[in-house]
């Protein structure tokens, strides 16, 4: 494990170092892996405290980023849900260039560096889902309960999500390893699993998690599309056509199940499910941004993304 001193004045490019980002993302790995129980606990949970106050940090610096726009976000359910929609057109990251030019330009090798890449930040959406849930009201709970069985297949392990992504992987022949995993990706989900797993965020992974289904299915949809021209069968680009048409409906009934009545509830969660969905967007701008400048560094053709 790298060592960190904790600090509140860290710059943006220090949280978003190799160094930083990838002794979180170890932490990350080993912490939520089943275990068992071992002699040197409570030299671990002494460690744990460390990397969670780091982790708060990387989280605290996030929100700060964000919140001016958060505030704008309304605290009545209609005009809230009508704002968070507005997101898939207006939020960061939104519409990059990346996506039509993987679609139709990018070589087998570009796609395949991408894809590696969002594979080693994939933080399991159908984990972050049943973490966010604990204790949530019954409604917004139950929402995120039928999320979650589609996530696992509706109790078909063909079907789950995991298992259709490690077929992607195989068939490109990708083994992604946090080492060779650019720091913006491994933020990407170090940030979606601290909002997941730290109470305090509960809301925060609310918005996160919401804003993944709103934005989601066009670039996943042009993904399929790259992986299609470049010779992937149905079988090997299902978990990419399968997230273009699904999250579509689990977007709509997000919106309505389960953030129209936890701001109707109580209009003060507004603030945080905001930040929590430009949280996730601006993540995933750094990772569009990152991908763009290692894809395009060689005078490749942009015309298709001009």
């Amino acid at each position: 494990m790298l060592a960190f001193a904790a600090q509140s004045d860290r710059s943006t490019d220090s949280y978003f170092s190799d160094d930083f980002q990838q002794s979180l993302a170890v932490w990350n790995r080993k912490r939520l892996a089943p275990q068992f129980p071992g002699q040197n606990w409570r030299e671990e949970l002494q460690n744990d405290a460390r990397m969670q106050m780091l982790e708060g940090e990387f989280i605290e610096h996030m929100r700060g980023l964000v919140q001016k726009q958060a505030m704008e976000a309304p605290t009545d359910p209609t005009g809230f849900v009508e704002w968070f929609e507005n997101l898939a057109e207006t939020g960061p990251g939104q519409n990059d260039p990346l996506f039509p030019w993987l679609a139709e330009a990018a070589a087998r090798d570009d796609l395949r560096w991408f894809f590696e890449q969002e594979a080693a930040g994939e933080a399991g959406f159908d984990d972050l889902v049943a973490m966010t849930q604990i204790k949530l009201p019954e409604q917004a709970k139950m929402e995120l309960a039928r999320n979650y069985w589609d996530e696992m297949g509706c109790g078909n392990p063909k079907g789950m999500h995991g298992p259709m992504l490690q077929i992607v992987a195989e068939a490109l022949d990708v083994e992604p390893s946090i080492q060779s995993t650019v720091s913006e990706s491994l933020a990407l989900a170090n940030a979606m699993t601290a909002m997941a797993t730290t109470r305090r965020y509960a809301w925060h992974s609310v918005g996160a998690l919401g804003v993944i289904e709103l934005t989601a299915p066009g670039r996943s949809a042009l993904v399929a599309k790259g992986l299609r021209r470049i010779g992937l069968s149905n079988r090997e680009r299902r978990y990419f056509d399968l997230h273009a048409v699904l999250d579509v409906k689990h977007s709509q009934t997000w919106n309505q199940e389960a953030l129209r009545p936890l701001i109707s509830e109580d209009g003060n969660r507004a603030a945080a499910i905001a930040e929590g969905a430009l949280i996730r967007l601006l993540c995933g701008k750094m990772c569009f941004e990152r991908y763009r400048l290692k894809l395009w560094a060689n005078g490749t053709d942009r015309s298709l993304a001009a």
